[in-house]
């Protein structure tokens, strides 16, 4: 991980150039045009090496049924990461004899001590949501979904490879158990040659999820074990100490095994389902390209700029 001095001043570059555009909390941010070009440019090049999938395009909203949520397992799993959607469950006559245009804090917190939970949560993983369309059987060969969502994950941050709220773009394998490793293993080699075309050293590395509490050290360690999730780490010169960069993992490669399949209620073959997710941080990746290239895209190398469709 970045150290502190290293992520700020990068940061501050970051923001000086009008890429990011700091909105009070840590860890979100707005986006300036260079910085969407460059997530518009990322995205053509993953749909250009994904064309011969025909993949099922999916995209979604930022928040999904909290039924849906409990039933991948992720509350369990991940409860430091996720987040719900409160709304107001206050009466009329407290909106009566609140000022309209009040900004104090006493009235602030009046209007939170007023929020109760929805039935929805925040998408903390693009694939989560996919699962509860795709219940029944699947057709032979299985099915292939290129997905899309707005992410969300409490981890609040100053640096900015660490945001909370983020794009993900992923391709999601339902089949049998062959068919998730061979999609993982075209995708891995898929994501690596992407990655550096576009002027990223990029190598695997076989990686587990941050399960929470004590129970978790013991699921990440088998998730490592088994090889059931390899993450793409580049370098990022822009970050790091003593003229040694910080690497970022910036795509993610997971099998799952059947496990959404029994959840969902989806079957290949007669079988609970086997699934896998090769997934492409967005705004990691663009990250990684201005501290790798610079903050001025114009200026960067002719093949990545191509590459990029720029």
């Amino acid at each position: 991980m970045a150290d502190d001095t290293s992520s700020s001043a990068f940061l501050t570059d970051l923001v000086s150039s009008g890429h990011l555009l700091p909105l009070g909390a840590d860890g979100v941010y707005g986006h300036g045009s260079a910085f969407e070009a460059i997530v518009e440019g990322v995205q053509q090049a993953i749909t250009e090496r994904g064309a011969d999938q025909r993949a099922t395009s999916v995209r979604l909203p930022p928040v999904y049924p909290a039924a849906d949520f409990a039933r991948t397992g992720y509350p369990v799993s991940f409860p430091h990461l996720g987040g719900a959607v409160f709304t107001f469950r206050g009466s009329e006559q407290w909106c009566r004899s609140s000022s309209a245009d009040a900004a104090d804090e006493a009235e602030q917190d009046g209007w939170t001590a007023s929020l109760g939970p929805s039935d929805l949560v925040l998408v903390p993983a693009a694939c989560q949501p996919v699962y509860a369309l795709q219940r029944g059987a699947l057709p032979a060969g299985g099915r292939v979904l290129d997905v899309l969502a707005q992410c969300f994950r409490r981890e609040p941050s100053s640096d900015p490879f660490r945001m909370q709220t983020f794009r993900q773009r992923e391709y999601v394998y339902l089949g049998d158990a062959a068919g998730a490793r061979t999609h993982l293993d075209t995708w891995r080699a898929r994501g690596v040659e992407l990655l550096r075309e576009i002027g990223l050293a990029a190598s695997p590395s076989a990686a587990s999820d941050p399960f929470f509490g004590r129970a978790g050290r013991l699921l990440a360690a088998n998730q490592r074990d088994a090889g059931a999730k390899t993450e793409l780490v580049v370098p990022v010169p822009a970050t790091g100490t003593e003229g040694k960069p910080t690497s970022w993992a910036v795509a993610s490669c997971n099998h799952h095994g059947d496990h959404f399949g029994v959840s969902f209620g989806i079957s290949s073959g007669g079988a609970p389902a086997h699934t896998a997710c090769v997934g492409f941080g967005l705004e990691r990746l663009t990250l990684a390209l201005f501290g790798t290239h610079g903050m001025d895209p114009v200026r960067w190398p002719v093949s990545v700029r191509k590459a990029l469709f720029l």
